[in-house]
């Protein structure tokens, strides 16, 4: 499938029963009802990355997509509600988030380490944070990163993991240089410039940039593990209970399958209804 194919939007089918909620995932237990705001009278303000494919993007015609933007829609959809796409640079995620710009953070948020920091929606993809090389570097294991620059997104997992004492602090201090970068595509447009060395990025986005990309590959040391989730306000429980309802339902009856199948490089990855 194209990258221009991965990108066409899937519409879900409505559905027409209201969910049951069976269980929750950092929500908390709340009196707050989990039954959707009536039809129409809602828009959903879905905050994003706005260049984090294969999870949330801008294309060429200044479109948005992305796996993370797709079920957003699908979750609209299933209530009825109003879509609002409210796309972001990542650093200003928190400043957009709190100002009320968007009701969540959703677009490949990890929610290790930040436990505590927002309202966590169920996790919903399996992810781990690796290097990605030239085939031909002669860069072989994380030791032969010595000496070289390496690249990284800023405000991202793999970022705070080469900034932890307790994750991979010691491993970044023998490179030459830790570039910082405002999106991975810019990053990854470097390392095929040659102008760095290496990548520090998780798996899912990393196949997604490699797809059809033969001189890239993966080291087969991995920095370490996490899992996606959706990142509300503390105070938001009614919604986060809602989303969580939608997101098992939508599990359920296959839409979330359906979307996966969009974007093979993390289908294997989603654990919703798995």
């Amino acid at each position: 499938m194209s990258n221009m194919n991965r990108r066409q939007f899937l519409t879900a089918t409505a559905l027409f029963a209201a969910p049951t909620l069976l269980g929750l995932y950092g929500c908390g237990s709340s009196s707050s009802s989990s039954e959707p705001a009536a039809e129409g009278t809602f828009t959903f303000k879905h905050g994003f990355d706005l260049d984090y494919p294969p999870y949330s993007y801008r294309n060429d015609n200044g479109e948005i997509g992305g796996f993370d933007v797709e079920m957003a829609q699908a979750v609209c959809n299933y209530y009825g509600w109003q879509y609002e796409a409210v796309p972001f640079n990542w650093d200003a995620k928190d400043a957009e988030l709190n100002a009320g710009s968007c009701d969540c953070i959703w677009s490949g948020f990890t929610l290790n380490g930040r436990e505590d920091d927002y309202l966590w929606s169920m996790p919903y993809s399996d992810n781990t944070q690796m290097i990605m090389v030239n085939k031909n570097s002669g860069i072989a294991t994380l030791a032969d990163l010595a000496g070289k620059k390496v690249g990284v997104q800023t405000a991202t997992s793999a970022y705070d993991m080469l900034q932890d004492e307790e994750g991979q602090a010691a491993l970044a201090a023998t490179f030459a240089s830790l570039e910082v970068y405002d999106t991975y595509t810019i990053a990854f447009n470097d390392l095929k410039a040659g102008a760095i060395d290496a990548i520090a990025i998780d798996v899912t986005s990393g196949n997604y940039l490699m797809s059809g990309e033969a001189d890239y590959t993966f080291l087969d040391e991995e920095l370490g593990s996490e899992v996606y989730a959706i990142g509300f306000r503390k105070d938001d429980t009614e919604l986060c209970n809602q989303v969580n309802a939608a997101l098992e339902a939508l599990a359920a009856d296959g839409t979330v399958a359906a979307i996966a199948e969009n974007y093979p490089e993390i289908a294997e990855f989603i654990t919703l209804g798995k």
